[in-house]
């Protein structure tokens, strides 16, 4: 079975029952999977195969995986609940738009980044290592290392 059949609620279901039985379904679900991950049901994903989870990393519920291109979570990572990590882009003229056309942009989150609750990370970002997103943010553009960056747009708040 590949990733892309792989359902969701079926490792929301055995996670519920036993977290560690879990992990061969997770396993299954996303491309590459460091050791040591928790990631907390529920989880959607578009295909799941171009996900990569780095060892040491904390995924609370509600993560959404938008990876019609790859999606790079680092090591030791904390994301809380309702997390979106968005890849796909659309135009922005009209007819090309209602043509359904849609491209993809990568998302890379380096090593020991917290993403709070409910922020959104938008296509082709990539945010620093040990950098902080706070709650609520929309990561429009690329995050430097070791900061802080807040609100809508998420902007740098300070340094840390």
């Amino acid at each position: 079975m590949t990733a892309a059949e792989v359902p969701p609620h079926r490792y929301a279901a055995a996670y519920v029952e036993d977290p560690g039985s879990a992990r061969p379904i997770l396993e299954e679900l996303v491309g590459d999977l460091g050791e040591n991950v928790d990631v907390r049901p529920h989880l959607s994903v578009d295909y799941g195969s171009y996900i990569t989870i780095g060892a040491g990393t904390f995924i609370n519920s509600g993560l959404t995986a938008l990876d019609v291109a790859a999606i790079t979570i680092g090591r030791d990572c904390q994301i809380g609940p309702n997390v979106q990590l968005l890849t796909p882009t659309h135009p922005v003229d009209p007819q090309p738009r209602r043509d359904k056309l849609e491209a993809a942009e990568p998302i890379t989150i380096e090593d020991n980044v917290w993403l709070g609750g409910g922020a959104i990370v938008l296509p082709g970002v990539t945010i620093g290592e040990n950098s902080v997103i706070g709650a609520g943010a929309v990561v429009t553009k690329d995050v430097p290392d070791n900061v802080v960056a807040v609100g809508n747009p998420a902007r740098v708040v300070r340094s840390i």
